[in-house]
């Protein structure tokens, strides 16, 4: 059935359950993921489908965290240049990294982390115990237009690294809730890490109503916006920090230094059409003048709300229109 059958087909039964004044049934879970929590919220839905949106996300992060030795990005690390064969959820998120990366003129970079490992982040902020091991070769600031991919079969270039990060939790809250609507839900939304995902029916006639935390005094939201379909990330700069001899380091790595980025950005919240488009134009955000930065968005349908180093908020022109 295709994506349009499946539309007219939950409208009939949306239309007939109307007619009966019976409202569908709405599920919500949280379980730990991707270095925190993940949750689902399904409209229309049942606890099965709850657990095959579950697992899905289970089997994203066993393929893509840089954590295990035996997942796909690092085997792909670990070949040095030899071909992989991958899951196909692999494949295609290496095609949404090279679509970031020229998206933003390489201010997202999949291949630095080489780099953030020389920084300090090494270990899983979970569990300690998991660490992140390279061959001696890699290198970061690889050529992503340089990959090569052959049905389910990929080849880095020698030295090249891939870091799943962001865009491995915005693209597997894609993921999710297109499995939920093709499983038969009205409404889906996921929460992987902050990285929020919504399509269909929202559990109120309010839409999806979603608060963006304010990371300044941490009282009250920063924002409260609505969204039909679509995804909103909140990419900060104060959450994965630690000590060095040389000084302070975060986990937002420009890519032009090598080092941790320089910006008076704390937090950047991106409004996009999906997870994984909102985290790759969330990394510009702490590479460019604010700005610029939030004149560019709306040219490319996107809206951000930056916490500036001072406590202030500034926005783009268009993030009034989620309010």
């Amino acid at each position: 059935m295709s994506q349009t059958e499946d539309a007219i087909a939950r409208s009939a039964v949306r239309a007939a359950l109307g007619a009966t004044g019976t409202a569908p049934r709405v599920l919500s879970e949280r379980r730990p993921l991707m270095g925190g929590t993940a949750g689902v919220t399904l409209v229309g839905g049942d606890e099965t489908m709850l657990d095959r949106c579950f697992e899905l996300a289970e089997e994203c992060e066993r393929r893509w965290t840089r954590f295990s030795r035996d997942s796909d990005l690092s085997r792909l690390a670990w070949a040095e240049g030899g071909w992989v064969t991958v899951d196909p959820l692999t494949v295609g998120l290496i095609e949404a990294m090279q679509f970031g990366a020229a998206l933003t003129d390489g201010d997202y970079d999949p291949t630095l982390l080489p780099d953030l490992l020389m920084a300090g982040y090494v270990a899983s902020r979970v569990d300690p115990a998991r660490i992140t091991e390279l061959p001696p070769g890699a290198r970061s600031r690889g050529d992503l237009a340089q990959i090569g991919i052959d049905g389910d079969r990929v080849s880095l270039p020698y030295g090249m690294t891939l870091d799943a990060g962001g865009i491995g939790k915005g693209l597997a809250g894609d993921l999710i809730v297109a499995l939920a609507l093709r499983l038969g839900a009205w409404g889906a939304l996921a929460d992987l890490g902050g990285d929020i995902v919504v399509a269909g029916d929202a559990p109120t006639e309010a839409g999806w109503t979603l608060a963006v935390e304010n990371q300044g005094d941490g009282t009250e939201p920063a924002a409260t916006v609505a969204l039909a379909d679509g995804a909103i990330v909140t990419s900060s700069r104060m959450q994965r920090r630690w000590s060095t001899p040389e000084g302070e380091r975060h986990h937002v790595i420009d890519p032009r230094t090598g080092g941790s980025a320089s910006t008076p950005v704390r937090t950047a919240t991106v409004i996009a059409a999906t997870g994984a488009r909102a985290e790759v134009l969330a990394k510009p955000a702490f590479l460019r003048d604010p700005a610029h930065y939030l004149a560019w968005l709306p040219t490319i349908g996107a809206a951000a709300l930056l916490l500036m180093e001072d406590g202030a908020l500034v926005a783009s022109d268009n993030w009034g229109d989620y309010l």
